[in-house]
């Protein structure tokens, strides 16, 4: 009941809350418009399979699965689902899915309207979306519904609602032990441990190897380290080596938030010729020492193009690191601060030695003059990590082959 007067609640203040923030109003206005689009793309007639994330992360963690799916399922059209403009934005029209919409609040007329919709055969969620409205719809119809990538500790299961909402899974499948034990615990018999599809994904965007225009010519043989999925803490001191650094060494840094403020105070803070990527051509290409990426999506393709990774996050605080397995499957050495051990990976992969955390500029300096001064070391280190992704492979294989 209390849930419930809350969901309603809360479309409210998120209509209030739109008109001083940009993403919310993309949510608002784009919500508005999900049942449209179901309407223009989804027929009576048609079989679906429905695929729920929370933004992109997830989708591109799930995306093994759904290629799989999509090929085990020809004849299912895919209605993919996200609950924040981060994911819906990028991938609305540039998905495997036949239909993208955003998810519509989580309350019993909702998900009633949405299930009549849809029809699907199967509903699979990522990692940590758990709907009870929907979840309890789901079950009432008798749809099979599969949690993958999951991952909980016990304090999470303390709350009555989500205890209640997990067990209406037909199949959880884990990322750890920990999370398998936790799930039978409470009650639930189809758990199984299959690993994290991040792992498949990475490996997947590898065999891709996607040129991407410009670089090449940026880098002219030149070492280059990237910095990905940036903040400010991370700009502080990446700025201070970059404006300090005698050496050949490029740049490209990848900001987490694009938006033309943190764009422009980045490159303020540079001393070296910085061009955006979106400006990149011919000419500017051939005297620029850095480049800021200022567009969702390029991150991933650039990798394959770099000596080392410097992955942001990591002075944010615990659980805010960033995505550090799409640098190491192409066998980069990885630098990271020093809140991280959230993430199992980069737990792992500093156990290794594929990754290093730093606590401030100056041992961020040591740790990168270190690695690009002796290019045995920086090789050797970076094979660790491919080494570590390829140990991990196999997720989507687990769950395709326990689902019945």
């Amino acid at each position: 009941m209390i849930y419930n007067i809350i969901l309603h609640t809360s479309r409210f203040v998120f209509r209030l809350l739109s008109l001083f923030n940009s993403k919310i109003k993309l949510g608002v206005i784009g919500r508005q418009e999900t049942f449209n689009r179901l309407n223009k793309s989804i027929n009576i007639n048609d079989k679906t399979i429905w695929f729920h994330c929370a933004s992109l992360g997830e989708y591109e963690q799930g995306f093994p699965l759904f290629v799989e799916l999509k090929k085990k399922y020809p004849n299912h059209k895919l209605v993919l689902s996200f609950f924040s403009p981060s994911g819906y934005e990028v991938k609305k029209a540039n998905s495997i899915a036949d239909v993208v919409v955003y998810l519509p609040i989580d309350t019993k007329d909702n998900c009633k309207k949405f299930l009549d919709k849809i029809k699907p055969e199967i509903v699979v969620f990522i990692k940590s979306e758990i709907w009870p409205n929907y979840l309890n719809e789901i079950k009432k119809r008798n749809i099979k519904s599969i949690l993958v990538c999951a991952i909980y500790n016990s304090s999470q299961m303390k709350y009555g609602l989500l205890k209640k909402a997990v067990l209406k899974f037909d199949y959880i499948f884990t990322q750890d032990e920990k999370s398998k034990d936790l799930f039978k615990s409470i009650g639930h018999n189809n758990v199984f441990n299959s690993g994290d599809t991040r792992f498949d994904r990475v490996s997947l965007s590898k065999t891709l190897n996607e040129d991407v225009d410009y670089i090449k010519e940026f880098l002219s043989e030149k070492e280059c380290l990237i910095a990905g999925s940036t903040w400010g803490k991370d700009h502080e001191i990446l700025t201070s080596y970059i404006n300090h650094s005698k050496s050949n060494l490029k740049f490209i840094i990848a900001p987490h938030e694009i938006n033309k403020e943190e764009i422009n105070n980045l490159k303020s803070f540079i001393n070296k010729k910085t061009i955006l990527f979106s400006g990149l051509n011919n000419e500017n290409i051939k005297t620029a020492s850095v480049i800021i990426v200022d567009n969702i999506g390029t991150l991933s393709k650039l990798y394959k193009y770099a000596s080392l990774a410097y992955i942001g996050g990591g002075f944010n605080g615990e659980g805010k690191l960033h995505n550090t397995l799409e640098a190491a499957v192409f066998s980069l050495p990885i630098i990271i601060g020093k809140y991280y051990s959230r993430f199992p990976e980069a737990v792992n992969m500093i156990k290794s030695g594929g990754m290093f955390s730093v606590n401030n500029a100056e041992s961020l300096k040591n740790k990168i003059d270190e690695l690009i001064g002796d290019k045995e070391k920086l090789q050797k280190t970076g094979a660790l990590n491919s080494s570590f992704i390829n140990s991990k492979i196999g997720a989507t294989q687990c769950i395709l082959a326990n689902l019945k």
